[in-house]
């Protein structure tokens, strides 16, 4: 039997066993047709980003075409350095032009798992599947990406060939790029995955030892968690949630999908590209669209908005970071003791804190920060810069009278566009505290922003790379909110002076 294998698995392994223990602090805040797969160290590949399945794959746009599916006669494939293979337009593309057509039998899912018939229903694959939390979906999907890459003749082995040969996410960095990124949420879920990708390996094994030849679900070979880790990088970093076959109520189920051509656009915030579903009236059956938003001028990139997603979701989920994102944020874990230690540091006599009254404490509940059903992660950064569960909270414990907190609702309570809705001492003892615990988490990374940009520019690894980025931009999070508080705060005290005067 030959194993789906690769030249980093050791790598991977190692990183993962450096981490599988560890205990984060966040309330501080190429199967050519069986031959033996291969991956490149993220470490050693100079063309890392670039590198596909196999050598000379087939013709990917030539494919979906033969197929009965449409590619605008100016689109071709690139290579885009640092962002890997790319769309790219040969001309001028007017708005609105259909750039991508996919026919429904093109995109790749795992259908008898979702719709839950078919005559497969008691297959190896999909008791493996019904092993994977949902949290984790894409390895679901990941076990048919294998079992395709792994059939001699797939339908799918023009695209699946085209895919990269690895993945810049987090779960194949070497071990000191892991503890490098300095973010314990971030290094909690590479554990996470880890640790599930080494137990699954050992649950696939266990399932596949007695299997006939026939029902082996990947052609008699073994799957080990450096494969897993592929196959779940690849979805979870391509794949898409789209409209699936059509339910009795006539409303359509939701199926994740890998897009072959389509997935090659990358991601912007500010796309001249979009993804449409349309209905074909002879069979009911779902086409994908992509449709140009904007004019696409010759030698554009085709790009996607992958949505507004903080960067450590980007990296783990993508494999890249970005710079200034405007949905980055920062997570704290909601913790009394720790807030009046905030609030005593900036000259807040007497917090509340950790021991709110009674009333205080109900809307706390409310705010779900306080009892059974509590949700004790909050975040700094983003559109919100304070989430607004934190900065009610703040707000009403920093209040001395229920009267005055009972004139407004909770969504005026969490909203920082309505300024000082409990008064101007309220508001700036609020804001201060939160300055506070943006002060105590930087001091909570061991290394400041200008050593990381200073090892930024000596450094060659991408793994490294992208470690050094994301905790930069982390801090960039945490001293943009200070300074957007201060100025806040300055106003504040300046309205006050005004009004004295």
């Amino acid at each position: 039997m030959m194993n789906i294998t690769g030249a980093s698995s050791k790598i991977f392994l190692m990183a993962t066993r450096d981490f599988i223990h560890y205990s984060p602090s966040i309330s501080t805040i190429s199967l050519t047709r069986f031959r033996t797969l291969t991956y490149a160290s993220s470490s050693s590949s100079s063309d890392y980003y670039t590198d596909r399945l196999v050598s000379n794959p087939p013709d990917l746009i030539g494919w979906v075409r033969k197929e009965g599916g449409f590619v605008h006669k100016g689109l071709k494939l690139v290579d885009e350095e640092s962002n890997g293979i790319g769309l790219v337009s040969s001309e001028y593309i007017p708005k609105g032009s259909d750039l991508i057509s996919l026919p429904s039998h093109l995109p790749l899912q795992f259908q008898s798992l979702e719709s839950g018939d078919g005559d497969d229903l008691d297959s190896v694959l999909i008791q493996l599947a019904r092993q994977v939390p949902e949290e984790l979906w894409a390895m679901k999907l990941g076990l048919k990406l294998l079992q395709e890459r792994a059939t001699v003749g797939s339908f799918w082995w023009p695209y699946i060939s085209n895919l990269p040969q690895t993945y810049t996410v987090p779960i194949f960095f070497p071990g000191e790029d892991i503890k490098n990124l300095q973010y314990a949420p971030l290094l909690y879920q590479v554990n996470k995955r880890c640790r599930f990708l080494l137990d699954f390996e050992k649950d696939i094994k266990h399932a596949l030892d007695n299997v006939k030849p026939d029902d082996h679900p990947f052609g008699g070979q073994g799957v080990d968690a450096s494969a897993l880790g592929w196959a779940m990088s690849a979805v979870s970093s391509r794949a898409f949630r789209l409209h699936g076959a059509r339910l009795p109520d006539g409303a359509h189920s939701s199926i994740p999908m890998m897009l072959p051509l389509i997935d090659m656009c990358n991601h912007s915030f500010h796309p001249n590209a979009k993804i449409f579903q349309e209905e074909e009236t002879k069979n009911s059956k779902m086409l994908v669209k992509v449709k140009a938003e904007t004019y696409i001028r010759q030698n554009d990139s085709v790009v996607l908005n992958y949505g507004g997603l903080s960067n450590e979701f980007f990296l783990i989920d993508y494999g890249f970071v970005v710079p200034s994102n405007p949905y980055d944020t920062i997570e704290l874990k909601y913790d009394g003791a720790f807030l009046d230690a905030a609030s005593m540091a900036v000259g807040i006599t007497s917090p509340n804190f950790s021991a709110p009254k009674p009333w205080q404490q109900q809307i706390l509940s409310q705010l779900k920060l306080h009892g059974e059903a509590s949700d004790l992660k909050v975040s700094l950064g983003g559109p919100e810069l304070v989430e607004g569960r934190l900065l009610a909270a703040l707000r009403v414990l920093l209040a001395t009278d229920i009267e005055t907190v009972e004139k407004h609702d909770l969504n005026t309570l969490k909203s920082l566009s309505v300024e000082a809705p409990l008064g101007i001492s309220n508001e700036v003892a609020t804001l201060h505290t939160v300055i506070a615990l943006c002060l105590i988490a930087l001091e909570h990374f061991p290394t400041k922003i200008m050593e990381d940009e200073a090892l930024l520019k000596r450094s060659a690894s991408p793994s490294t790379n992208l470690s050094l980025q994301l905790r930069i931009q982390k801090k960039s999070v945490i001293i943009d909110v200070m300074r957007n508080l201060t100025r806040r705060v300055k106003n504040l005290s300046s309205t006050t002076t005004t009004n004295q005067g």
